[in-house]
């Protein structure tokens, strides 16, 4: 019998909001692809046996309706990828012209679906907060590769633009978009590159695909963007964060932050050299939140199903006011337990990944390439 605490009790005073979807679960790229674990929907089980999920507290996410979706991406794809799903295949062209059937984006029973449940979250969620100010959690969102055209970078949809251009529409002149996930966000760079109502910061791995948001690029002086080195620890991370985002976010005065947590910039994550604890998340959203009178915070990319699944449950807990306790309950390990790499031969966790949410802290040195790097920005 797995021994444990009762769940922890949330603060009343959080106005926070999770938008989710059963969508997720049991939906996966495939047998061979990193997106073949469950992530989203672990996170909702484990926030419901913790009881930080009442009724209360949660959307359904609504699916985004073609007309919605071409406020950033082109009709003709839209339409292909509807094709594609109801096909259960791509074609030749669509393969050449909208990268649909590639290793990278494979055609899945909910290829059109599922994405477009993510978008429709986050287009929800910018609505909501541009009316009401206040936290949303949507960890289907953060899908920060796609492209007007095309798929790209296991994104079909770029849900981060769509949400942002739903707040400009809604006259927000002023939004702070801070990417914290182990691969540069070019979809949003490319959308927003020259645009003075939007601040982009990057923190991302260097030399590590889509190799692009090197320290110089600047996108037409709307973004900064912090490529860092293999080995990325917690220490780093706070400097990055004290002497980076939160100056440049600060700055800025921002009527809305949009925070991607993609858990993939994690010690234990099989596509990224990094080294970090879920500890550095939550330290930067912890200074971020204050910063803006609105904040919508989603997921991202993360391909270890224990270490994405502790992480956006943490941040739920996080923008929720939920004390997370030492020791997970029955229920919450049970949920972790249950967990599984969905083949590969990869090894099992830690013990700590199945009784815990949170990771011991990953301190070491900052790096002389980092202070380099840090001292170049400030300039800017």
């Amino acid at each position: 019998m797995i021994s444990g605490p009762p769940p922890a009790p949330c603060a009343s005073v959080a106005p926070a909001l999770f938008i989710g979807s059963d969508i997720y679960r049991g939906s996966s790229y495939g047998a061979r692809h990193p997106l073949r674990v469950p992530r989203v929907s672990t996170v909702m089980d484990l926030a419901r046996a913790l009881g930080w999920l009442p009724p209360e507290s949660f959307r359904i996410s609504p699916r985004a309706k073609p007309a919605a979706l071409s406020l950033w991406h082109e009709p003709a794809y839209i339409a292909a990828l509807q094709a594609a799903e109801k096909m259960g295949e791509a074609t030749e062209d669509m393969r050449a012209r909208f990268h649909l059937g590639t290793l990278s984006n494979p055609i899945f029973p909910e290829v059109y679906r599922r994405p477009a449940t993510g978008a429709g979250g986050v287009m929800l969620a910018a609505e909501l907060l541009a009316t009401t100010p206040g936290l949303i959690h949507v960890p289907g969102g953060g899908t920060h590769h796609g492209l007007p055209g095309r798929a790209n970078g296991f994104c079909y949809l770029n849900d981060v633009v769509l949400g942002i251009k739903v707040l400009q529409r809604a006259g927000l002149t002023r939004i702070a978009y801070v990417d914290l996930d182990a691969h540069h966000s070019d979809g949003v760079e490319l959308a927003f590159a020259g645009d003075p109502g939007v601040r982009m910061i990057s923190v991302h791995e260097e030399g590590r695909w889509p190799f692009t948001g090197l320290l110089a690029d600047t996108a037409g002086g709307s973004a900064f963007n912090m490529p860092v080195p293999k080995g990325y620890n917690d220490s780093e991370a706070r400097a990055v964060l004290h002497d980076l985002i939160l100056p440049r976010v600060d700055e800025f005065r921002p009527q809305a932050l949009v925070i991607q947590c993609g858990a993939d910039s994690l010690l234990e994550d099989p596509l990224s050299r990094l080294a970090l604890s879920n500890r550095a998340y939550l330290e930067a959203l912890r200074a971020l939140l204050p910063l803006a009178p609105r904040a919508l915070v989603l997921g991202g990319g993360g391909y270890n199903p224990w270490s994405v699944g502790r992480l956006w449950t943490a941040i739920w807990g996080l923008v929720s006011g939920c004390e997370v306790p030492d020791r997970l309950p029955d229920t919450a390990q049970a949920v972790l337990a249950g967990l599984g790499w969905g083949g590969g031969g990869r090894p099992d966790p830690a013990p700590a990944m199945r009784s815990t949410l949170i990771d011991a802290p990953r301190e070491g040195p900052v790096r002389e390439e980092i202070r380099d790097r840090l001292a170049f920005l400030a300039q800017r």
